[in-house]
């Protein structure tokens, strides 16, 4: 038993030694919690996205008259669904929650926060912060202003085209994504990409691509991202409840690409400023023509050399349903914009369904709900 404990022990001081010197450590983290769950906000440092004078939004006089079909119904289960909001003419016409969850819950949006930090570029870009989309990084990030980062511009992050050999893996203990996630240096990890395309040129998802917008954001507006949030959307949207954005550490960064932490009532506010083109009872927060630009189809090809017409700036898109656009994170998070239709889709939950071309299919089931019922 002494020599089992002397060899252990000496096997763990080394491996803690390895980890260390190659700034691993976080496999720690990563091991222990080994997948990624809507209430990770619980085990990171937060920052509060605070709210303002709250608006609460109305509720249909056909509340709850529209009820999805029993195999929409068993899919929404099949799926460990959370919650689901319906809105349609800005009045809430269908909720449900599940597993204790409520309309007060946080629940960690993953990729959702993708699209906000979309919304606050612009904003930076209306507040002359940035001057414009096609502003190289290199002006904000010293590790972007020579060789051929430099090229890397604010559009070119927006649009998943900078070109960067991020990993995107997320079944990897040693990807640069779940270093990111559970590590604590994301300046680090952000910026120590190297350039493997030309930017603009080539679409490919990557989670860096979004940090690195909100590294810029923090530069360029001398605030924490959470702040700006709150001062650009948040409040203005009259969210009910204060935000969380989790940290890389105490009092750290914001992880911009995932990790917005809130609930279904709240997060539907973002799908409402999409659908009104910008803007909010009355108030134009962003332009219609930026609503316009980010929710039209890239026109570049991916990497199996195929128009990236399912995407757009920090936006998912469905060609095959006319008009519709969505923000989505990984294990089922949707903001779901039917124009058409008038209506917002948010469902929150667990786990996706069966992938669909470039969607899954719950998303196509709640659109077709839409479409035909709502």
């Amino acid at each position: 038993m002494k020599k089992f404990l002397l060899i252990t022990g000496s096997l763990l001081v080394i491996l803690f030694t390895i980890t260390t010197f190659t700034g691993t450590n976080y496999l720690y983290k990563a091991l222990w919690y080994f997948t990624a769950d809507i209430d990770d906000y619980k085990i990171f440092d937060n920052r509060t996205v605070d709210a303002g004078v709250s608006q609460p939004i109305p509720q249909s006089s056909f509340f709850n008259s529209k009820q999805p079909s029993a195999e929409l119904n068993s899919l929404l289960e099949k799926t460990s669904s959370v919650a689901l909001l319906v809105l349609k003419n800005d009045s809430v016409l269908f909720e449900k929650y599940w597993k204790g969850y409520s309309d007060s819950s946080y629940s960690n949006s993953f990729s959702v926060a993708k699209t906000i930090v979309g919304l606050l570029t612009a904003m930076a870009v209306k507040d002359g912060f940035i001057k414009s989309l096609d502003e190289s990084i290199g002006n904000f990030l010293p590790e972007f202003s020579e060789g051929d980062k430099s090229k890397i511009t604010v559009r070119s992050l927006l649009m998943m085209s900078s070109g960067s050999n991020w990993d995107e893996s997320y079944s990897s203990p040693f990807s640069t994504t779940t270093e990111a996630y559970y590590g604590w240096d994301l300046y680090k990890v952000a910026t120590g990409v190297n350039a493997e395309k030309t930017p603009g040129t080539e679409w490919r998802y990557k989670s860096g691509d979004t940090e690195l917008l909100a590294l810029v954001l923090e530069k360029a507006t001398g605030k924490s991202l959470s702040v700006y949030a709150s001062e650009k959307l948040w409040k203005p949207l009259g969210a009910q409840h204060a935000a969380l954005w989790s940290l890389d550490k105490k009092e750290g960064r914001e992880k911009a690409y995932c990790c917005f932490n809130s609930n279904a009532r709240d997060f539907s506010r973002i799908g409402t400023l999409f659908l009104h083109y910008g803007n909010w009872q009355g108030v134009q927060l962003l332009d219609s023509s930026v609503i316009e630009l980010f929710t039209s189809p890239l026109s570049m090809n991916d990497t199996e050399n195929k128009t990236a017409d399912y995407y757009g700036y920090q936006l998912w898109r469905l060609p095959d349903r006319e008009g519709v656009f969505y923000a989505r994170g990984i294990l089922g998070q949707y903001i779901i914009v039917v124009p058409q239709k008038n209506v917002v889709v948010v469902r929150l939950g667990e786990h996706r369904g069966e992938i669909v071309r470039h969607s899954f299919e719950e998303v196509y089931a709640l659109v077709d709900w839409a479409l035909k019922d709502l």
